[in-house]
């Protein structure tokens, strides 16, 4: 019994450690109050998919959902602090508590909310499209059966274009390997989300030698993320995604970073600018 008691008592203190190892650490199930307490909104947003998440010359990462992290940040008073992940491992840092919201370009899945609360209404929405070398003389998604495709691991779409349309996905953690990769002669085009894509096309060593000659597929949500059961962080932010809305933040937001406003984002700030509530 002593033995039992002892071990319990030593797996309990560890436990304990643990969690105050990681100072400064997410605690999402806390919710608003605590991430008042903390002072500081920890977010998880994309720092290689540009305009949406990216790196400038400093490092620092910026793009139009750190912009929206900003205006949550500056509604509940704290400072915000922004952690980069990846499209493999997002959902696992909300879950781990590493971070309390993700704004990291997630699209609107049903296996995804079973894990995750989602953030309704959906802030963003997007075409899945290919980035092709100007030469490459594709005009129809049927004719990239049997063609390799640099895709990004984790990309909800990857098996549906795999299966539609015949071609060889080739997958790579984030998007600069694949885009690497497709420089490199490796595959024929890499396959994303449109946005993204059309913001690549702004840097010039893409614009002169690649395009985007299809017309997009798979329109998906996209949505924002707290830990299950963080109701306080839930309700504050959904009031917010609503206010952007209204105010049409999302569409300024979209201009601001060189892309077109989505059909999505345009039909929302019509639905809320004259909303009474």
């Amino acid at each position: 019994m002593r033995h039992t008691i002892r071990t319990f008592l030593t797996l309990g203190a560890l436990a304990v450690a643990s969690a105050l190892a990681v100072p400064g650490q997410a605690s999402a199930a806390d919710g608003v109050d605590a991430i008042k307490q903390r002072g500081t909104l920890i977010v998880g947003v994309k720092a290689d998919y540009k305009p949406f998440g990216f790196r400038d010359p400093s490092g620092t990462i910026i793009g139009l959902e750190p912009d929206l992290a900003a205006d949550l940040a500056k509604r509940l008073g704290v400072k915000l602090e922004l952690v980069p992940v990846v499209s493999a491992n997002r959902i696992e840092f909300l879950q781990q508590g590493k971070v309390d919201l993700l704004i990291a370009t997630l699209s609107d899945k049903p296996e995804r909310r079973r894990v995750v609360q989602a953030i309704d209404p959906q802030y963003y929405s997007d075409f899945v499209n290919v980035l092709l070398p100007k030469t490459s003389g594709i005009t129809d998604w049927a004719q990239l059966k049997g063609k390799p495709l640099c895709a990004t691991s984790g990309a909800w779409y990857n098996k549906d274009v795999a299966r539609t349309y015949g071609a060889e996905i080739v997958a790579f953690d984030g998007s600069e390997k694949p885009l690497f990769a497709l420089k490199q002669g490796n595959c024929l085009g890499y396959v994303y989300d449109q946005s993204m894509l059309q913001g690549k096309l702004l840097d010039d060593d893409w614009k002169s030698g690649y395009a985007l000659p299809l017309k997009g597929i798979l329109d998906a949500p996209w949505i924002m993320a707290v830990a299950q059961g963080n109701t306080t962080l839930q309700t504050m932010v959904e009031a917010a995604t609503k206010d952007w809305m209204k105010t049409g933040f999302v569409v300024a937001g979209e201009r601001k970073w060189g892309i077109e406003p989505t059909a999505y984002s345009k039909a929302m700030h019509e639905k809320y600018k004259n909303a009474t509530n």
